[in-house]
């Protein structure tokens, strides 16, 4: 077993942590490169936390994964726009000095985002000037299509409570923190859905994929079976494909790989 995770904080708040787990391995095992930052969903609401990350943490370090499960305000707890966004470029870029302190290999930063936090992924893997770039996304039912999820009010318009204004009154606001706004991206991302997820339709990952692969960024979409928490429930199919896609983005296989990129950009 794993041992237990480290808290860290990246900030004063008490929502401004991440739990840093190491993975314990024997014989002739080897880490995986790299550390997963995962932030879990919840529609960006303060009644989800990190707990939803602590199984999928776990399950991957004893697979030789380093996890950095980020906990950050939402929605109801001082989050929304734009303190959420502050904390996830805040509690990402925490890695800096958390690597010279526990050695961590920061060579390949993947992030893995359920539901609300698949968009936060993309946003993290979209920004400039970031202290820790990310290499790689893995999004596991993302909201990855904010102006449909704002359309169809999902979640009794999650959307609209998160950001706190309209397209209407603030276009830039949206723009800024719609998956689909911030392509084309030099970052590959994988997506993985099920066609039966009933919390956040397909669509929202087939429609990002598909501007994606078009405004040439390295982009694939993955089917996975099960509801909405099959991806982040250890043992199940969906738990699986998450794993395969994070073995290859630590190995730089698949989308992730560098000739994968070099023909997307060019």
């Amino acid at each position: 077993m794993p041992p237990s995770p480290l808290r860290i904080p990246y900030g004063p708040d008490p929502e401004q942590y991440a739990e840093l787990t190491r993975p314990e391995l024997s014989g002739d095992a080897a880490p995986h490169a790299g550390v997963v930052v995962i932030i879990h969903g919840g529609y960006w609401r303060s009644k989800h936390t990190a707990d939803l990350g602590r199984p999928g943490a776990r399950d991957l370090a004893g697979r030789g994964f380093t996890c950095w499960n980020l906990e950050y305000r939402r929605a109801g707890n001082g989050g929304g726009w734009p303190e959420t966004f502050n904390d996830i470029s805040d509690g990402i870029d925490a890695l800096g000095p958390a690597a010279g302190e526990y050695g961590l290999d920061l060579s390949r930063v993947t992030v893995l985002g359920h539901s609300a936090g698949g968009q936060l992924a993309v946003w993290a893997a979209a920004r400039n000037g970031a202290g820790v770039p990310v290499t790689g996304v893995v999004s596991q039912a993302g909201v990855l299509n904010m102006a449909q999820a704002l359309d169809l009010e999902l979640s009794d318009n999650a959307v609209r409570n998160f950001l706190g204004s309209s397209p209407e009154v603030d276009g830039d606001r949206y723009r800024s923190a719609d998956p689909l706004q911030l392509l084309p991206l030099s970052v590959p991302v994988v997506a993985l859905h099920s066609d039966t997820d009933a919390a956040v339709p397909l669509s929202c990952s087939t429609s990002f994929v598909n501007a994606a692969v078009a405004s040439g960024s390295p982009a694939e979409l993955r089917m996975i079976s099960g509801d909405h928490f099959a991806p982040i429930t250890p043992g199940t199919p969906a738990w699986s494909a998450v794993v395969t896609a994070l073995t290859e983005a630590a190995e730089g296989a698949g989308v992730f790989a560098a000739d994968s990129l070099d023909a997307d950009r060019s």
